[in-house]
């Protein structure tokens, strides 16, 4: 029997497997009831595994509060003296549990030397020790356990001019020496999206919600050509200033600062860092490239970085990182431009690309924009060399984590997919794309609750991210939590959070819920009128049909037609698509488990990628037929129709 019990309410699933996985790695056996046997009544397993174990594990949190399942197994380890509390959320303790000494673990995210833990595994220790047999060493020395690997979180530095306008400036340069930090560095920097978030009074909150070790800040003066710079490194856990420095140069000398700075921080942190100095750039050259960096979110505000950085770089036309940053900044047009219609933008960025990777070729802004240039499945091979590459610069770069899982998941390897989404997340936690990544992936590769939890969170911070909200909705219906479905697609809060392009999920939702029949059939027959009328259909639909109970209509409507969405001012498809995610998803896994699958996958590209590399899905040993078998007969099959049809994209 286990050693440890945990009970814990399900909103707090993810922190629950984040506890037993520590324990687990100090050597403690741990059950909580995701391990429930699908054979044997749910009452009873608990109250065995609950009787049997010699520590419980009580996560309260508000809903664990309102929950008379964990205030009985409370109950049950208190009476019997082997209750072990933690809070995660600061809720208040009902009674008698209040009287209990209680951990705080508020904001925990793994951290073995956090006092609140330390707590924790003592009191197992003690529990588990205290029956006879002496617990494991690991758990002896928990409270020393390895050091935490660094963590840096680079601040938007201050502006100390007058001139509100020089606020891009100062932001400018902070994401400068960010950048510099992660390139040819091993040391983990949080991303801009999160770091950034913290300014003025809020500042000081920046290590505790970053889970941060270490905290770069500083301030910028600028008088025309000359700039004053200070910079100090703080280590978060004692606030001790472990280096600090200024600087007054002319702006010429702007980026022998920034190694200055960067390589003053890794000495600091014991880091290898590897700068590639650039030449001196001239003032106005420059101020274009920092205004054209400048974040955006909107088409004009990005078409407007553009314009400021073909500016920049034609006033400095051996200036590497502007080149970079014009072919990032252009390739997040594509987002935005219809197929038929990316022709001028897929050139120029292919010349940006191009010219700043023969000045520095080991640009990273380049590479990810290069990976924008493969506009279309089935370059897989192709691709192959430029994904390493970005591995291996990459690994302490949340946006390139990013674009990683995605890739990787797309192919099918769902595993890896989660350690690159888990990196995302934690290098940019307050990213909403990469937080909900994180919880999807998961989810997708049939760790529900985890995933479930993550990205119930991320609706809570970002109720307007409809993707991710559409996501929760279908999960929610598979795992035929009506409640929780009703909650989220009430008319009132679709009216303040509309899904968009996504609006056909609740009638997705519907025909999942549906006994009689009749709305499935209604669904699939709409689909199927589509599909015909345009020639097109989203495999993504095509997967939800199949798992309706429609698998020969699934596959009769994909044979017939061309795959995406025809008609659309804005279509989804291309390397930054989500669509083929759903292929994987073990929740759906009626068409992977048809033979007829491996067809379709040969049409995506896919076939020739598999079978050329070696590198197989994770479905390869779990289908009922010879998954490798049929990819080798399949191999040399050329695509039945150009996967786009360019005329019907517009």
């Amino acid at each position: 029997m286990s050693d440890v019990f945990i009970s814990y309410a399900r909103s707090t699933a993810a922190q629950a497997h984040q506890v037993a996985e520590a324990l687990r790695a100090l050597g403690y056996g741990v059950w909580r009831d995701d391990e429930l046997p699908a054979h044997r009544a749910y009452a009873d397993v608990i109250e065995e595994r609950l009787q049997a174990a010699r520590a419980a594990v009580v996560i309260w949190s508000a809903e664990a509060v309102r929950s008379e399942w964990v205030q009985s197994e409370a109950d049950t380890a208190r009476t019997d003296h082997k209750l072990v509390q933690l809070n995660v959320d600061g809720s208040r303790l009902p009674r008698p549990f209040d009287r209990v000494q209680c951990a705080d673990l508020t904001g925990w995210a793994g951290d073995l030397d956090a006092p609140g833990w330390r707590k924790v595994v003592a009191s197992i220790a003690e529990l588990v020790g205290r029956q006879g047999d002496a617990p494991p060493s690991a758990a002896i020395s928990a409270p020393a356990a390895r050091a935490r690997e660094p963590l840096l979180a680079v601040l938007p530095f201050d502006n100390l001019s007058s001139d509100p306008e020089m606020d891009f400036f100062s932001d400018g340069v902070s994401e400068e020496i960010l950048g510099r930090l992660t390139r040819g560095s091993k040391l983990k920097v949080v991303g801009r999206t999160s770091s950034f978030q913290f300014r003025g009074d809020n500042k000081p909150k920046a290590a505790a919600a970053l889970n941060a070790t270490h905290v770069l800040d500083g301030s910028i003066r600028r008088a025309a050509a000359r700039v004053r710079i200070s910079a100090h490194l703080v280590e978060s856990g004692t606030q001790a200033s472990l280096w600090s420095d200024r600087y007054d140069r002319g702006l010429e000398d702007i980026f022998a600062v920034q190694d200055e700075i960067s390589e003053a921080i890794a000495e600091a942190l014991n880091t290898t860092f590897f700068p590639v100095k650039i030449a001196p750039v001239d003032p106005e050259a420059y101020d274009l490239y920092l205004r054209g960096r400048a974040h955006a979110t909107s088409v004009e505000a990005r078409e407007a970085n553009v314009a400021l950085l073909e500016r920049a770089t034609r006033r400095a036309p051996d200036f590497a990182d502007g080149w970079g940053a014009l072919a990032y900044r252009r390739s997040w047009l594509l987002q935005d431009e219809p197929y038929a219609e990316r022709g001028a933008t897929m050139a120029a960025l292919e010349d940006e690309v191009a010219k700043c990777l023969s000045i520095d070729p080991d640009n990273l802004l380049a590479a990810i924009a290069q990976y924008s240039l493969f506009d279309k499945f089935g370059d897989f091979v192709r691709m192959e060399p430029l994904v390493r590459r970005l591995a291996a610069q990459g690994a302490n770069n949340a946006d390139v984590q990013f674009i990683l899982a995605g890739h990787s998941e797309r192919l099918g390897r769902q595993g890896e997919a989660i350690g690159y989404a888990r990196r995302a997340n934690e290098l940019d936690p307050m990213d909403m794309l990469a937080a909900a990544a994180a919880g999807q992936t998961l989810w997708r590769a049939g760790r529900h609750a985890e995933g479930r939890a993550i990205m119930e969170r991320a609706l809570e911070t970002w109720p307007d991210f409809h993707h991710n909200a559409a996501q929760l909705a279908v999960s929610y219906a598979y795992e035929q939590d009506w409640a929780a479905v009703d909650r989220l697609l009430d008319p009132a809060r679709l009216q303040q959070y509309p899904l968009r392009e996504l609006r056909v999920v609740p009638a997705l939702v519907a025909a999942m819920r549906d006994t009689s029949g009749e709305l499935r059939r209604d669904l699939v027959q709409r689909i199927g009128d589509r599909a015909r009328q345009t020639g097109h259909i989203d495999f993504v639909i095509a997967i939800y049909v199949a798992h309706l109970g429609f698998v020969d209509e699934a596959y009769a409507m994909l044979d017939a037609a061309k795959l995406g969405p025809a008609g659309t001012a804005r279509d989804a498809l291309g390397p930054n698509a989500y669509s083929t995610h759903l292929l994987w998803a073990t929740a759906f896994p009626e068409l992977r488990t048809d033979i007829r699958f491996v067809t379709l996958c040969a049409r995506l590209g896919l076939v020739e990628y598999w079978t050329a590399t070696q590198k197989w899905p994770d479905c390869a040993d779990q289908v009922p037929y010879d998954f490798r078998a049929e990819c080798e007969r399949l191999a040399p099959l050329p695509l039945k129709e150009p996967f786009f049809d360019p005329a019907n994209m517009i």
